[in-house]
């Protein structure tokens, strides 16, 4: 199967489409790298840093499904059917894909097969489908500053599933646990404190 970015501009570009694109679509385009390819598909428009009003509660509950059942073993994800069928329209697609895939095709050219073990190891799925699982409940809080860093742990950890990079997928789950730190921070502190330690921390960095 072709790199996910190439897979992705074929998909959205090149082949005729509906107007809208549906998550039953998405799991016939990851189909064998199906947990990575999802993850890193439907995590990308909250992970980019351009408005996506609207998707992160739908996309949210549709990760944490999916993380779940790779915590569990599961070998091929699903989704119910009505679920499925929901989607994003064509052209929304479109612009998240031409935000996103340089990013995906940064990721690309470094990775490849090291670690593999975190990626088919039982343990380290559960793990990442744990920690996945956690930042699909943070994507889904109306609240700022919890949405961005969650989405781009997922989207990270996604892409080192996808090319059995451990590394990769290992960076993601330290941003995982960096969002699990923000959106902590911000549940306890609020969003605009937590704004403002950031800024004094970058200025006395």
């Amino acid at each position: 199967m072709a790199r996910l970015s190439v897979e992705l501009e074929r998909f959205l570009f090149e082949e005729p489409r509906q107007s809208r694109v549906t998550f039953a679509e998405l799991l016939e385009l990851a189909q064998e790298r199906a947990f990575g390819v999802l993850f890193a598909l439907i995590s990308l428009p909250s992970a980019l840093p351009v408005p996506a009003p609207g998707y992160s509660v739908p996309f949210g509950i549709a990760l944490l499904l999916l993380a779940m059942q790779l915590a569990i073993g599961r070998e091929k994800p699903w989704l119910p059917p009505r679920l499925a069928k929901g989607a994003i329209a064509l052209e929304t697609a479109r612009k998240f894909a031409k935000s996103g895939t340089p990013w995906l095709k940064r990721f690309e050219a470094i990775a490849r097969p090291r670690l593999t073990f975190l990626c088919t190891n039982r343990a380290g799925q559960a793990l990442m489908g744990c920690a996945i699982a956690l930042m699909s409940v943070s994507m889904m809080i109306p609240v700022p500053l919890t949405n961005t860093v969650p989405a781009m742990g997922i989207f990270i950890t996604g892409v080192g599933l996808v090319e059995d990079d451990g590394a990769i997928a290992l960076g993601g789950l330290i941003i995982c646990a960096l969002g699990a730190m923000l959106t902590t921070a911000v549940l306890l502190f609020g969003a605009e404190a937590v704004r403002q330690g950031i800024k004094l921390l970058l200025g006395a960095g």
